[in-house]
């Protein structure tokens, strides 16, 4: 059987100095990944490293093109509620997929602070810093190359009122090069009354999600066996070859994809060998298809795109812990170049919906979201509601930085449906359910940070099911993140991609840049 595809037709013109793609035969065993989000396209990536036919259906016209992401998480100190164990899983997770993804992060620092309405303090978050500093310590004597986030004796720092005070005094500066300087924008326009002391000042840093996809792209360009079917709707999963079906320990051992292509007159069939459910929010209609019975919540959030021109220069992201989901819910002010910011709002007027988080039930494992938000991801906003709920962001953020009030909306949001697996709408570290006896794995990331060790558990399953060789060199390399794109891309490369990306997108072109890239020397030293 034929098999056509089409890659991403996002126009990228290569070097002529970049090598001729590498291509390992050392496999013909396939693999089918339903969803081109941040899971499916780093697992893609995964797999074709280590020689799979790796084949890639995306519904949207490119990869990653998703819910808002703002923020690495690295550590998790934007959430309180969640024990010291998760926070360090999330540390490595974020340091991991940093490595693969350098040239998508924004280094700039942090800073928390706790406002006077809030009944905690600052004082309660330096036992988790210390216990972050202290396993981003182990990770470094683990692999030096994982000193990406600075030196871990300044992982985090403390700013009095005091020092804030005499910050607020001095000039800002348009390129800050220390603490002290990314602290003066912070002085001079937070609010001081309205915060508790001191400050927190983490290195936790930007993660700018189209250059995540132009990342990607680039990524899977370097591999003949990756084919990327963007523009295309599966329709249906079959399993081929089916044991005792009518058992529950039944086994599979081959699937069959029908899919749809935009821009084909017909519907096309490809049979792989073990399949993936990458698909977001919508995991639980391939669940339903395959037959497997799991509880899952989805969660619509959004996050709005302003503009704001008196920011005098760069300033760190800032952050006003809250609780969530009540009307002082945390306010989440991430910058970008150009003047652009990003506000999240974790209140139901601003980035949480009355109705927007829904569960499954016992007749199908996808929850139901409202029609409103399937409107809103498939067509766009509603211009409308969009303006109201942007100037409710900015009018959020200003009781915090009273000049932010003069910020514009750019009638433009990061929006989607969240998936969170079980009934915990507190979980945030997730990344995997396997199920070797059917050859099918589910991605369940709730975090996009944990993406890659998911990928690295269907790695193991497919070592178990005999897929893929154990212990190649291949996959060693993956350890020592030796990326074959990263020795073929540089920043530039990625820049120019990202910028086509957020065009098509309809976002301003400044935000799929960043400020201040991860040092040269660090990426070649894992290249």
């Amino acid at each position: 059987m034929t098999q056509t595809f089409t890659a991403n037709d996002t126009e990228f013109a290569k070097s002529d100095s970049v090598p001729d793609k590498k291509t390992n035969n050392q496999s013909k065993k396939r693999v089918g990944i339903l969803g081109g989000g941040t899971a499916g396209a780093t697992i893609a990536i995964r797999l074709a490293a280590l020689g799979l036919d790796t084949y890639l259906f995306e519904k949207k016209h490119s990869l990653i093109d998703g819910p808002p992401m703002c923020h690495l998480h690295a550590g998790g100190n934007l959430y309180r509620e969640i024990p010291d164990e998760d926070c360090v899983a999330l540390l490595e997770q974020c340091i991991d997929i940093l490595r693969l993804y350098p040239y998508t992060i924004d280094v700039r620092p942090t800073v928390f602070a706790v406002p006077t309405r809030d009944k905690g303090s600052p004082e309660d978050l330096l036992p988790r810093l210390d216990v972050l500093t202290d396993a981003y310590r182990k990770l470094i004597t683990k692999d030096p190359d994982n000193e990406v986030l600075g030196k871990p004796e300044h992982y985090y720092q403390l700013y009095s009122h005091e020092q804030l005070i005499a910050l607020s005094e001095r000039e800002q500066v348009a390129t800050p090069s220390s603490v002290d300087e990314w602290m003066i924008p912070v002085a001079k326009y937070l609010d001081l009354n309205k915060v508790k002391f001191p400050l927190i000042v983490v290195q936790e840093y930007g993660w700018n999600i189209f250059r995540l996809a132009a990342s990607a792209q680039l990524a899977l360009e370097e591999y003949d066996n990756a084919h990327v079917f963007t523009d295309t709707k599966v329709q249906q999963v079959m399993p081929v070859d089916c044991e005792n079906c009518t058992n529950a320990d039944h086994h599979v051992t081959r699937w069959r994809i029908d899919y749809q292509q935009t821009h084909q007159p017909d519907a096309e069939s490809i049979e792989v060998d073990y399949l993936i459910n990458a698909c977001g929010f919508r995991t639980g209609v391939i669940d339903d298809m395959v037959g497997v019975d799991v509880k899952r919540m989805v969660e619509f959030k959004s996050s709005y795109i302003t503009h704001w021109d008196d920011a005098g220069g760069q300033i760190p992201e800032i952050i006003v812990y809250g609780e969530r989901g009540t009307p002082d819910g945390m306010a989440q002010l991430t910058p970008y170049p150009g003047g652009y910011f990003q506000i999240h709002g974790m209140s139901k007027a601003i980035t949480l919906f009355d109705d927007g988080l829904v569960a499954s039930n016992k007749y199908s494992a996808q929850p139901k979201l409202p029609n409103q938000y399937v409107h809103y991801i498939e067509d766009g906003w509603d211009k409308t509601p969009l303006q109201a709920r942007s100037q409710k962001s900015i009018d959020y953020i200003a009781e915090f930085v009273p000049t932010f009030n003069s910020a514009r909306s750019v009638g433009n949001a990061l929006y989607g449906g969240q998936q969170i697996p079980g009934t915990d709408d507190t979980l945030r570290v997730a990344d995997v359910s396997l199920y070797p006896n059917i050859r099918y794995a589910r991605a369940e990331n709730v975090k996009a940070s944990s993406t890659l060790m998911a990928a690295d558990e269907i790695v193991e399953q497919l070592m178990e099911v005999d897929l893929i060789d154990h212990d190649t060199p291949a996959n060693r390399q993956r350890y020592a993140h030796q990326w074959q794109y990263l020795a073929h891309n540089n920043s530039m490369t990625v820049d120019k991609l990202a910028h086509t990306l957020a065009a098509a997108r309809g976002f301003p072109v400044a935000m799929a840049k960043v400020n201040n890239s991860i040092d040269q020397t660090t990426i070649k030293r894992s290249a």
